[in-house]
């Protein structure tokens, strides 16, 4: 059994998942790599239970007298990969363009370390399909092996290009926006280009539906409060004389409230009645995959935060809320928790073909990892 974490070894794994990114509920790959690895551990006091193409690996503890989770999330995204990188993609139009090949790492590293050194609570490392959609966090809440081994408190973290590598940074309360997807189809009636009266042009009715949609931030969300509705596609038309007889949009939703993503869906629907009837067309509203927000809870952030403090391996940062998605959010709608970003120093973003982080943070993330689950498995026993 490899028990050692050294940084040859981390960046191994993670250029080996990174050549096989996977879209939601088809992380066949990657979900057999990870079990080759887990299964090699051989230990005595870890158990495995797989669901759809994610896994779920419990270490038991000494005492055994609570359960911690640690989430990491698998697949990766349908875009096409312009690092230039010799350990690029090897999977055509998929990219781990959001880091998931490096949560993966974390904690598949953190796992090998406790199965081979057994904490005094146990621990429950999840790896989690689909986060990028259609969501698999709140399905795999209801699944009977996450049931079996609920965990008593969960916890995650997620890349952030943006800051140095060693970084840790969180705040308490709400750190990520609620989300939704949100894809609309409008029909009408096509036709020849020269003789629009007898048509009913989507180009036109979707044209003004994205018009019409950048009010409702400025004129229906609480000056106080924060909303983003953002079209990001626009499909319509087969050729430049042909009018077209469907059109659709596809966009996301992202608030600080519940209350303005509710607000802002009636919105939209009445805005998509108003087009049907100025237009003579009908409308179809798909909202996709809905993510609640990322709430971390304040007692366990203020432990954390002395923690990372006092760490020799990250520089704790504070941070502010970010309109960024995460499903993990479910898991803390009824489990103590936390989400924190960890730096990684790449000067491309998130979902950016040129995504590069610095696989430096892996060394240093693993062993805050370990130090910080090592730590709550000795509170938990001294809390009970």
């Amino acid at each position: 059994m490899n028990t050692t974490i050294n940084g040859k070894r981390l960046v191994d794994i993670r250029r080996a998942l990174h050549q096989i990114p996977e879209s939601g509920f088809t992380e066949h790959k990657t979900q057999a790599f990870l079990l080759e690895e887990i299964r090699a551990l051989n230990s005595s006091f870890v158990e495995i239970q797989t669901w759809k193409t994610g896994i779920l690996v419990l270490v038991r503890g000494r005492t055994g007298e609570k359960t911690i989770g640690w989430r990491s999330d698998m697949d990766g995204l349908p875009m096409k990969e312009e690092t230039g990188l010799p350990f690029s993609s090897g999977h055509e139009g998929m990219m781990h363009a959001c880091g998931h090949d490096l949560h993966m790492t974390l904690g598949l590293a953190a796992l090998t370390h406790f199965a081979a050194h057994q904490p005094e609570q146990n621990l429950l490392f999840l790896f989690q399909p689909a986060e990028e959609g259609p969501g698999g966090a709140e399905p795999m809440l209801q699944s009977e092996a996450f049931r079996q081994w609920r965990p008593d408190e969960i916890y995650a973290l997620h890349i952030a290009p943006e800051l140095p590598v060693g970084t840790a940074a969180t705040k308490p309360g709400i750190l990520f926006a609620n989300t939704s997807e949100l894809f609309v189809d409008f029909y009408g009636k096509g036709g020849h280009a020269a003789y629009p009266h007898k048509t009913e042009d989507m180009v036109v009715a979707v044209s003004h539906f994205v018009n019409q949609l950048q009010t409702i931030t400025a004129r229906n969300v609480p000056p106080l409060d924060a909303a983003v509705v953002t079209i990001g596609k626009l499909e319509a038309g087969t050729k430049q004389n042909v009018i077209a007889g469907h059109a659709r949009a596809e966009g996301t939703i992202r608030t600080l409230s519940t209350a303005s993503m509710q607000e802002i869906k009636t919105r939209i629907e009445k805005m998509t009645k108003g087009i049907e009837s100025s237009f003579s067309c009908r409308a179809e509203i798909d909202y996709g995959a809905n993510y609640c927000q990322v709430y971390n809870n304040e007692q366990l952030t203020s432990a954390f935060t002395e923690s990372a403090r006092q760490s020799q391996h990250v520089t704790f940062q504070a941070c502010d809320k970010a309109m960024t998605g995460e499903d993990f959010g479910y898991f803390l709608e009824g489990i103590p928790g936390l989400m924190f970003w960890l730096g990684v120093g790449s000067e491309a973003g998130l979902h950016s073909p040129e995504l590069q982080p610095d696989e430096g943070a892996l060394e240093p993330g693993v062993a805050f990892l370990i130090e910080w689950l090592s730590g709550r498995s000795r509170s938990a026993s001294e809390e009970a």
